[in-house]
């Protein structure tokens, strides 16, 4: 009874401290907006825009800032957290850039390949509060649409000694990531190219590529190019819902108590055979935070930088359009 009793309580208080973030119009729920906490930190809510929150486990928050793609930013006290908040959405004109325009037309199918290493020391740490995004040039004055992204993952063996051999038995993870795509703004990832949240679930069963199709996106490249952006929001369960874990660690300092960002696997291997940083860094809790070159003299303190490991070679498979 003394175990039922418990249970019925932790539930309970669970219960109590979820908070779902909805649509203002249509209710229907703001999938895996981002909160943060006005302190560099911050957590995402599940695909039915639920998360949790309590004054216990974050004493020193008195502020959320929520946003979503295509909601309007919202700033709310956590002294009057209500059980349901509900965000306005917010119309943006997507110019230059075609979409949902369907082209009847022939196409040659390209593919830029991605990079892949499994060397774990070439590899970035994903953490929840950092989005990468990597930069792609329009090659051609033909029509192009995005058709897959392919994105390189680094497989970790369980036996350490067998690390280097392919037909290792790899670590399980079962990690859900946000990919956004963005205008080029001035060198920089600027406005989106769709409102669409789009995730993905990877696990080792994927191989060390991971082929995302975006095909049912309509997103056509712009003539100045364009970003694409990874962004982990943390483990998942087998049916690939997003779990509560636990995003930072706390070490206790003479400063006081240091939250440090959670690494979620998959690693992402970085590769030195692209002529150029084209690879960004943009801190996402952090309001109105710049996005970053991912190169030396930016601030960056990084082993990957030092072995001039400056890009996420990311892949691309297009439909170029015939002109007729």
């Amino acid at each position: 009874m003394r175990k039922i009793l418990v249970l019925i309580l932790l539930t309970s208080n669970l219960g109590n401290t979820q908070i779902s973030i909805t649509d203002s119009i249509s209710n229907y729920p703001v999938s895996y907006a981002t909160i943060s906490f006005g302190n560099g930190n911050g957590i995402f809510a599940n695909d039915e825009g639920q998360f949790t929150f309590t004054r216990k486990i974050y004493p020193d928050i008195d502020s959320l800032f929520i946003s979503a793609l295509g909601f309007k930013n919202l700033s709310i006290a956590t002294k009057t957290l209500p059980k349901q908040i509900y965000m306005q959405p917010e119309a943006d004109e997507l110019d230059e850039v075609l979409i949902g325009v369907k082209l009847d037309r022939k196409f040659k199918k390209e593919t830029l390949k991605p990079y892949l290493d499994d060397d774990y020391y070439k590899c970035w740490l994903p953490t929840i509060e950092s989005e990468i995004a990597v930069y792609f040039p329009k090659t051609t004055t033909k029509d192009q649409k995005l058709s897959h992204v392919l994105f390189p993952i680094a497989l970790e063996s369980k036996d350490w000694k067998k690390r280097k051999k392919s037909n290792s038995d790899k670590k399980p993870f079962s990690t859900l990531f946000k990919v956004k795509f963005y205008k080029n703004e001035n060198s920089l990832p600027g406005k989106v190219l769709t409102f669409e949240t789009i995730v993905f679930r990877a696990t080792e069963k994927n191989g060390d590529v991971f082929e995302l199709n975006v095909d049912g996106y309509d997103i056509y490249v712009p003539e100045n190019g364009f970003f694409v952006s990874l962004q982990a929001l943390g483990y998942t369960d087998q049916n690939g819902k997003l779990l509560p874990n636990k995003k930072y660690k706390e070490i206790i300092s003479k400063n006081g108590t240091v939250k440090i960002p959670t690494n979620f696997r998959p690693l992402l291997p970085f590769t030195d055979k692209i002529e150029s940083p084209k690879t960004y860094i943009k801190r996402v809790f952090i309001e109105g935070n710049n996005w970053i070159k991912f190169q030396k003299g930016n601030g960056f303190k990084s082993n990957l930088l030092n072995k001039n490991l400056t890009n996420y070679g990311i892949g691309l498979i297009y439909k170029t359009f015939r002109d007729e």
